[in-house]
C-alpha cells in the first residue's frame, strides 16, 4: 500500500457509500430509460418526439461518454487497476461505466425512433398523411439524422484514438472540448423538444415517468461524479446540471397537457400497431364527433333508414 502512488492509494480504499450509490445510479440511469423504450414499442410509434431533440441528444451522449474516456484522470485511473484489487478498479471506473449506460440508453432511443417513426400519417399531426402536411420531418429525415449521430461517433473515436497515439499531451485539451461540446449540445438539446411540445400541445410517445426520475437523478448524479472528479470534471457533470433544469422545465409541459390542459380529452393515444380495427382512432388520434357522424356507412351495418322488419 506505501509503494502506490497517491492516486492509486485513494483508488484502493474506495468508500462504502460514494460506491454503492455509484452502482444505484448506474441502474437508476437504466430505470429511467425504460420508460420511453417501453413506450414508443407498446405504441409502436415515436410521434410527438422531436428529431432534432434525437440528434442533439445522441450527439451531445457521445461527446460526453468519450469525454470521460479521454479524460486524464481516467487513464491514470485504469493504470492503477494493475496495482489494486480488482473490486476497487471497479470502484474507480464507475464513472466511465455510468456516462457509457446513458449513451447506451440514449442510442437506442435513436434506434427506436427511427424503427417507429410515423410513416403513414404526419409526425406532426397523426390525422393528416404526409401527402397532405409535407413540412414536417419525414422518415428520411429520421433515417438522416441516425446517419449523422453514428458518422459522429466514429469521427469522435477516431480523432481520439489519433491523439492518443500522435499526441498524448493534447487529450486534456481534447476532453475538455468535448466537454463543452457536450453541455452545448446539452443546452439547446431539449429545445426543439419543447417547441414540438407546446405546438403539439400532447405528450405523444414522450415518457413522463422517464423524466420524472431523470430530473432529480440528474442532480444526484452530477453530485456524486462531482464529488469524485473534484472541480476540474467540470465539464463532465456540469451538462449534467444543464440538462436536469431544461428537462425539469419540459416535464411541467409534459404534465400540463396530459393532466390539466383543456383540450386534454381530445387528444387520442397512438394505437399499438394492431392495425385500425377502430374507425373512431384511425391513426391514433379520437375522431371528432361531427366525424364520425359524417362517415358513410357501410354495408351490412343497420342506419335510421334500414327497415324494422326485413326479408329473408
Amino acid at each position: 500500500m506505501d509503494s502506490l502512488s497517491p492516486i492509486c492509494r485513494e483508488l484502493a480504499s474506495p468508500g462504502v457509500f460514494q460506491t454503492v450509490l455509484s452502482v444505484l445510479i448506474i441502474f437508476g440511469i437504466l430505470i429511467s430509460y425504460l420508460p420511453q423504450h417501453i413506450r414508443i414499442i407498446t405504441r409502436r410509434s415515436s410521434f410527438g418526439i422531436s428529431p432534432y431533440f434525437i440528434l442533439l441528444g445522441t450527439t451531445s451522449g457521445t461527446s460526453a461518454f468519450v469525454n470521460i474516456l479521454v479524460f486524464p484522470k481516467t487513464s491514470q485511473d485504469v493504470a492503477c487497476c494493475h496495482e489494486i484489487s480488482g473490486i476497487a478498479c471497479f470502484a474507480g471506473l464507475l464513472g466511465v461505466f455510468q456516462m457509457g449506460m446513458q449513451w447506451l440508453s440514449f442510442f437506442l432511443i435513436l434506434f427506436l425512433f427511427v424503427i417507429y417513426f410515423p410513416k403513414a400519417t404526419s409526425p406532426t399531426n397523426p390525422v393528416a398523411s404526409v401527402s397532405t402536411n409535407p413540412s414536417g420531418p419525414t422518415h428520411r429525415t429520421a433515417i438522416s439524422i441516425a446517419a449523422i449521430c453514428v458518422l459522429h461517433a466514429v469521427v469522435t473515436v477516431i480523432i481520439s484514438v489519433a491523439f492518443a497515439l500522435r499526441q498524448p499531451s493534447a487529450l486534456a485539451a481534447w476532453a475538455n472540448f468535448l466537454g463543452i461540446m457536450a453541455a452545448i449540445l446539452a443546452s439547446i438539446q431539449y429545445f426543439p423538444q419543447i417547441y414540438t411540445t407546446l405546438r403539439l400541445q400532447c405528450v405523444g410517445s414522450l415518457s413522463i415517468p422517464m423524466m420524472c426520475i431523470q430530473t432529480p437523478g440528474s442532480l444526484v448524479w452530477a453530485a456524486s461524479l462531482a464529488a469524485r472528479e473534484g472541480l476540474k470534471g467540470w465539464s463532465i457533470w456540469g451538462v449534467l446540471v444543464v440538462t436536469a433544469s431544461l428537462q425539469g422545465t419540459l416535464l411541467m409541459m409534459a404534465i400540463y397537457f396530459e393532466y390539466f390542459s383543456p383540450n386534454r380529452n381530445r387528444k387520442g393515444s397512438v394505437s399499438n400497431g394492431s392495425g385500425d380495427h377502430n374507425g373512431a382512432q384511425s391513426n391514433g388520434f379520437t375522431e371528432p364527433p361531427e366525424a364520425q357522424t359524417q362517415r358513410p356507412i357501410s354495408a351490412g351495418q343497420p342506419s335510421e333508414e334500414t327497415p324494422l322488419l326485413q326479408s329473408q
